[in-house]
């Protein structure tokens, strides 16, 4: 039913455990890891998981940003639905169940795992810095205000979508933007967004964390070009050819 796209750039010290970790849930999602142009041992990893079976690896030359890996492994999917997992250990893929809860139920095709809502079985999330929780919070606030929504995690990494759908947005971009693209496409195209409480486990910036202010701004700007953008940069190429 899932297929899994993991995108990695020098991620050695976990990428290991988050694949283990994948590849032992009873669901038996499809597992698709894709190297961002590390420099590494990421690639080995890959490739020692991929000849024993375990899953399907992509090796780009380059580092091309996390949206340009996505798209990568989007090519390879081939399950109903596809989730994107990181490659540290800041989301749990133990998890998957919940996202996948609201689909099997009817309730919604697209669904977000949010660090903001709260659940009583579900430990409150510590961000450890500020800037970056504040950063979520602006970000999805603006996206609100935009689209007429009433998400709490906008930038959040769990984003689950019908496979056929991201394959028919018509992806543009090639780094951290990529979320705000999928968001604004997903809304444009009638998805409503249905979020679910998650824990989440930050890292911090000596141990990888890549994530900057300016991606902050990147996003706003992006929200902001496909609230307004053409028809044929949002709908499905297939119908923007017929245009």
């Amino acid at each position: 039913m899932l297929s899994v796209i993991i995108p990695a750039f020098n991620e050695e010290k976990t990428l290991a455990q988050v694949i283990e970790r994948v590849l032992v849930l009873a669901l038996a999602p499809q597992v698709i890891v894709v190297s961002d142009g590390s420099i590494d041992d990421t690639n080995w990893i890959i490739q020692d998981y991929q000849r024993r079976g375990k899953l399907i690896g992509v090796i780009l030359p380059q580092n091309r940003g996390k949206g340009a890996a996505i798209q990568a492994g989007l090519e390879h999917a081939t399950q109903p639905y596809t989730i994107i997992q990181d490659a540290d250990l800041e989301y749990s893929p133990e998890q998957f169940e919940l996202l996948l809860e609201p689909i099997r139920t009817g309730k919604a095709v697209v669904v977000y795992g949010s660090r903001n809502l709260r659940h009583p079985h579900v430990k409150k999330n510590d961000f450890h810095y500020i800037r970056f929780w504040l950063g979520g919070k602006v970000v999805t606030l603006f996206g609100n205000l935009l689209f007429g929504t009433h998400l709490t995690d906008e930038a959040t990494c769990y984003k689950l979508f019908p496979t056929q759908l991201l394959r028919d947005m018509n992806l543009q971009c090639r780094g951290f933007d990529f979320c705000p693209e999928v968001t604004a496409k997903a809304i444009r195209l009638g998805h409503r967004i249905y979020e679910v409480p998650i824990h989440y486990e930050p890292r911090s910036l000596s141990e990888g964390k890549k994530i900057r202010a300016w991606h902050g701004v990147e996003a706003l700007l992006v929200l902001l070009k496909y609230r307004f953008a053409p028809v044929q940069n949002v709908e499905p190429q297939m119908n923007a050819d017929k245009e």
